[in-house]
């Protein structure tokens, strides 16, 4: 496949880009090539599929060969492409060293706790900023979601712009099974719950801190399992974010009383262990279940961090207890299946709205028996027997 601006290039379409429109193909793939161009070679009858002529909106499909003439690669007067960074022997390592697995679509990384996954105001080293050293061959890898710079774990990183927007979509939709685990203050009395409590941003922390709001918050549920507790002190628990908001987790364990051992931000002085327990934030992405666009689903499960390990041998944990994954939350539950079959009624009633207006045969509707169409249960008035009579009107006959 040659890839030379000044030559035809052939591209086969993989299957992460099946049924994806052709300009969304450019997009991902050529996105120094802008709009206009494709449109134009599209109308000219420069790009083929197969062979054939091909329109903007064209749907590709796996295995297809897609024929792209040369050019289109710089624009006049426009920015150039900005090149990748030279990373230090240092970065390097600390690049290789996260790896767990990769494969074409995805390179699943062991994020250590104090590594940004976004750069920000005077952070000068985060995974993103990593990322070209996944990159000597190919496209640069994407970020397709994140863990707070505190906490550790499994981190998926989507190889190509086809994967990028699978795997984007299985997060998005709540495909994607995320299990970490924590150590907390205290034992919570219930030991398989849910917490359902809406998180608003915190006015006046510019974002950076959430909190509980019932009446603009938005809704935030948890499920927590306690996989073994240390008398009182402290409990190991198992968190199942079902919705993927900021801070969640952590918001969510201090407000039930239970805050993340080492979460100052939300818990204060109250998320510290006397003793030797490290101060470091205790919650770890432990394991990622999610779908793969080659077909068998993508597990892994990340190794504890240095502190949590150490934590979890003072308290007395012993990690081969938290093996045995929970049973995943229910698809529904009964104020899920009470939402949908509200949400039911209400589009019941819409097409019924919608019927009894296209009747025009004069047949009755459907409502209660002597209801005014479109009024159902609103008594009509007996033929026969004039309506009020308006003040001042002259008195009729009866």
């Amino acid at each position: 496949m040659s890839q030379l601006p000044d030559q035809v290039r052939q591209f086969t379409v993989g299957s992460d880009d099946d049924g994806v429109r052709l300009d969304r193909w450019f997009k991902r793939h050529l996105p120094q090539v802008g709009f206009a161009t494709v449109s134009r070679w599209a109308r000219t009858g420069q790009i083929r599929v197969d062979g054939k002529r091909a329109d903007v909106d064209t749907r590709l499909e796996a295995g297809q060969t897609l024929r792209v003439p040369p050019g289109g690669e710089a624009k006049p007067g426009g920015k150039a492409a900005r090149p990748r960074r030279e990373l230090s022997e240092e970065e390097l390592a600390l690049a290789d060293s996260m790896v767990l697995t990769q494969d074409r679509a995805a390179i699943v990384l062991n994020k250590p706790p104090g590594l940004a996954t976004q750069g920000g105001l005077g952070m000068k080293q985060h995974v993103d900023g990593l990322l070209d050293a996944y990159a000597a061959q190919g496209p640069r890898p994407r970020l397709v979601h994140r863990l707070d710079k505190d906490t550790s774990g499994v981190l998926l990183v989507a190889r190509t712009p086809g994967s990028a927007a699978y795997f984007s979509k299985r997060f998005s939709g709540r495909s994607a099974r995320k299990i970490y685990w924590a150590l907390v203050v205290g034992v919570p009395s219930i030991a398989d719950g849910m917490i359902e409590l809406p998180l608003a941003k915190q006015p006046g922390t510019g974002g950076e801190k959430m909190q509980v709001d019932e009446e603009n918050g938005k809704p935030s549920r948890t499920r927590y399992r306690v996989i073994d507790r240390a008398g009182n002190r402290a409990a190991w628990v198992e968190l199942y974010p079902m919705t993927g908001r900021t801070h969640q987790l952590r918001v969510h364990m201090a407000a039930i009383g239970h805050p993340i051992v080492g979460d100052g931000k939300y818990g204060g002085q109250d998320a510290f262990l006397s003793g030797s327990i490290s101060r470091k934030l205790h919650l770890h992405a432990r394991r990622l279940v999610i779908d793969h666009p080659d077909g068998a689903p993508l597990d892994v499960t990340a190794p504890l961090p240095e502190h949590f390990a150490a934590s979890m041998a003072q308290l007395g944990f012993d990690e081969a207890d938290g093996a045995e994954l929970s049973a995943p939350p229910p698809e529904s539950d009964k104020q899920d299946q009470k939402r949908a079959a509200k949400a039911h009624a209400k589009q019941y009633r819409k097409e019924r709205r919608g019927e009894r207006r296209s009747r025009g045969d004069g047949s009755p509707s459907r409502g209660k028996p002597g209801a005014k169409a479109g009024k159902p249960g609103k008594p009509s008035r007996p033929s026969g027997k004039p309506g009020p009579r308006k003040p001042g009107a002259p008195r009729g006959r009866r």
